[in-house]
């Protein structure tokens, strides 16, 4: 079985680091730990099946399949898989407007 190098950009290793101090700040510390841990597990696990990811279906809209996703609710992970590298280029609330989110990461100035 291959195996794939994760990859998190600077962009998605942000994202994390707000996601776990918004957890530490409006719930608990070990919340946070535990969700930033969580997150972490649910990206790890790409570099085995980085395939299993749906397209997200607000690109599908616009015929872009460079993107898959996977959750761990309600947290949307967005990577790419290029040659034998899965690279995260968002994780983020799936409850935000995801439209003008990917439309800002992905493909703005």
């Amino acid at each position: 079985m291959t195996r794939y190098t994760v990859v998190i950009d600077v962009d998605a290793e942000r994202d994390l680091e707000e996601i776990v101090s918004y957890i530490a700040e409006h719930d608990s510390i070990d919340r946070a730990i535990d969700v930033g841990a969580k997150i972490e597990n649910s990206i790890a696990g790409l570099a085995t099946f980085p395939n299993r990811g749906a397209h997200p279906r607000e690109l599908v809209e616009y015929g872009n399949r460079d993107f898959r996703e996977i959750y761990f609710k309600p947290y949307r992970i967005l990577y790419r898989v290029v040659r034998n590298q899965v690279i995260v280029v968002l994780i983020a609330d799936g409850r935000r407007n995801m439209h003008s989110l990917l439309d800002r990461r992905l493909f703005g100035p």
